[in-house]
């Protein structure tokens, strides 16, 4: 594949699946205000709108689309991606100061959507640079991001279930734990770099969170199904559990990139 051709196929990518990310974020921040919260509520409606024309649009475009334009659709995007962030963090501050008492958006939910519109918008930075990070660092940064994103996941499911449902509670925060546990060794493995970037070190890096995220993402599936046939008891929007289940097939999807650029083995079917 050439330079030109990687760089279109790998920016639509990304947009076509944050940009839908970002505007389900506008979706449930909009949810979580309380009903006087007019100008915050309006300005997730606008981000809603910004968001899903950027989705419609990026599907107008293909793989043999100009790189020209489409680097300056990842300008337009990004530019979107920053001021959504500004917002969350703007939101984020209201709630750390009791300034939103009886709203319904967790600190850390708002914070984690923030990570998440950061990521995306150095991501397309990356792209229309081409300094995308060689792949051992790329491999301690992404699993670094993403297991901390499971590991929140994993804590909103057990807050947002309804206490009765007492199996399924303890089964998130389990879930949590072990999150916990991974992110704490990929921090190890970050802070003992390029020493630790070794390829039987990242391989097994890799391969453990694998097993773990496969679990969990079953977990979201088993759980997005009995939410969406109101089988269980919950506040979990029907939406949100099948947002952090994509989410969740993503940074699969990303393992087994990394460990097929690794390697050079196929991984296991998911």
């Amino acid at each position: 594949m050439r330079l030109t051709d990687a760089f279109v196929t790998r920016s639509l990518d990304e947009i076509r699946f944050w940009s839908r990310i970002m505007k389900e974020h506008s979706l449930f921040l909009k949810l979580g205000f309380r009903c006087e919260d007019t100008q915050l509520i309006n300005e997730a409606n606008q981000f809603y709108a910004v968001f899903e024309a950027i989705e419609v649009k990026s599907h107008s475009f293909t793989l043999e689309t100009d790189p020209q334009v489409v680097k300056a659709f990842n300008e337009e995007v990004y530019t979107a991606a920053s001021h959504i962030w500004a917002f969350k963090r703007k939101v984020l501050g209201l709630i750390l100061q009791c300034k939103m008492p009886g709203a319904n958006n967790f600190p850390l939910l708002v914070d984690h959507t923030s990570r998440e519109a950061n990521y995306f918008r150095n991501r397309l930075v990356e792209l229309n640079t081409g300094r995308l990070e060689p792949l051992p660092d790329a491999i301690i940064d992404e699993n670094v991001f993403f297991l901390r994103i499971m590991a929140d996941h994993a804590k909103f499911i057990g807050h947002l279930l309804d206490p009765s449902e007492r199996q399924l509670v303890e089964q998130a925060r389990s879930f949590s734990n072990d999150f916990d546990t991974l992110l704490f060794q990929a921090v190890d493995l970050e802070s003992m770099r390029p020493q630790s970037q070794t390829i039987p070190l990242l391989d097994q890096f890799l391969d453990e969170n694998r097993v773990s995220v496969k679990s969990l993402r079953d977990f979201k599936k088993t759980a997005r199904d009995l939410i969406e046939a109101c089988r269980i008891k919950s506040i979990i929007h029907p939406l949100l559990a099948d947002h952090v289940f994509r989410e969740a097939e993503r940074f699969l999807f990303i393992i087994d990139m990394f460990e097929r650029s690794l390697t050079g083995a196929k991984v296991p079917q998911q």
